[in-house]
């Protein structure tokens, strides 16, 4: 998350605080890729849902079109505002019944639509296209802006978009969260009664082991078996995670070294001088938005993989805008290596503060 808050701010000076809600699309994404769809629901509610979603898509259609074609003036106006009316309520008509119908599928377990059933690692490919395809809408309304009236912008919107995932229940179950997620790597349970991980804990320890009672054997083995299975899934997330990592980190090097990345920080250090020598600053703004933003998409998919569970309520700008924003200052602003080194940090100090202060504590009042 802090490379594409980097990569929005270090590279085009875009001041974005609504990070929150990429990072929350990327989770939804991975609710909907992974999890298998619940038929009764789908049942119940998909085809009324799928008849709201073309209407308003021809709503959509309509006021675009009354934009392009009808001349500024009373006319237009009364077009879109008829237009807009009409498709509101004639997706409502269909919107709230197959809503109401979802959420009472099962609604303790279940009681809503369900996902794809896919394999959660390609969540984190469509998390990053949730992610851009918001930026690009937002960017869209709120990239004239300026930079303070921008940030109000996105961390206005980002509060919607939770709000929304927090209410709307048949989409990912809203504030009584989705649990259970999908995993890319093996189930402890699942190592511990795998002979040959028993043979790999067996083989390394052979010396602890020796010299034991069979009884004494069997149960240090046990014992030994359920500790490597915790390390062997941390080190298989850690490996998996450091590989995306990596991709990211040469590729946002890649392009900070580029034509296209010296262009960036000429618009960024001057936008004035950089259009009149024809740079189209508004277009290198929407591109930098959608990069910095589907990478953040992609790192919100990732993390609610790791946790195993999506809940809404636990996106608060304090730990998914402005924490990732102090791991960008701590490692300083264009410097993709010093966004992670930053990261580190912070998630470190995140992890160790209660261990360390508990520490403080004993050694005072010892």
């Amino acid at each position: 998350m802090a490379l594409g808050v980097n990569i929005q701010w270090g590279y085009a000076g875009l001041f974005n605080v609504g990070t929150m809600a990429f990072a929350a699309l990327g989770g939804l994404a991975a609710v909907l890729v992974s999890q298998p769809p619940v038929h009764e629901a789908v049942a119940a509610g998909g085809a009324r849902l799928l008849i709201a979603a073309g209407v308003a898509c021809l709503t959509a259609g309509g006021v675009w079109l009354a934009c392009r074609r009808l001349p500024a003036g009373a006319l237009r106006t009364a077009a879109v505002a008829v237009a807009a009316v009409v498709g509101y309520f004639s997706a409502s008509a269909f919107f709230n019944p197959a809503v109401e119908a979802i959420e009472a599928v099962d609604s303790s377990s279940t009681g809503y639509l369900g996902g794809l059933g896919l394999p959660i690692v390609i969540s984190w490919a469509v998390g990053g296209l949730f992610a851009a395809g918001a930026a690009w809408a937002i960017g869209r309304v709120a990239l004239g802006l300026r930079a303070d009236y921008f940030a109000i912008a996105t961390l206005g919107i980002s509060e919607i978009v939770i709000a929304v995932l927090k209410n709307e229940d048949w989409l990912a179950r809203g504030v009584k969260n989705v649990t259970g997620l999908d995993r890319p790597v093996p189930y402890e349970i699942g190592l511990q009664r795998a002979e040959w991980f028993q043979d790999l804990v067996r083989s390394l320890n052979r010396n602890a082991l020796a010299g034991l009672t069979e009884t004494e054997s069997a149960a240090l083995l046990r014992q030994l078996v359920i500790e490597a299975s915790g390390i062997f899934v941390k080190l298989c997330y850690a490996g998996l995670f450091a590989a995306v990592l990596l991709v990211v980190l040469l590729l946002s090097e890649r392009a900070l070294r580029s034509p296209w990345g010296r262009m960036m920080r000429a618009i960024r250090d001057n936008e004035a001088a950089a259009e009149a020598l024809g740079k189209d600053v508004y277009r290198r703004h929407m591109q930098v938005f959608v990069l910095g933003s589907a990478v953040v998409g992609v790192a919100g998919a990732m993390l609610v993989t790791l946790d195993g569970q999506f809940t809404p309520t636990s996106y608060i700008p304090l730990r998914f805008t402005f924490l990732i924003w102090v791991m960008v200052i701590i490692g300083g602003s264009g410097n993709n290596l010093g966004a992670v080194l930053g990261g580190f940090i912070v998630w470190l100090s995140w992890i160790e503060a209660e261990p360390l202060a508990l520490w403080a504590v004993e050694g005072l009042t010892a």
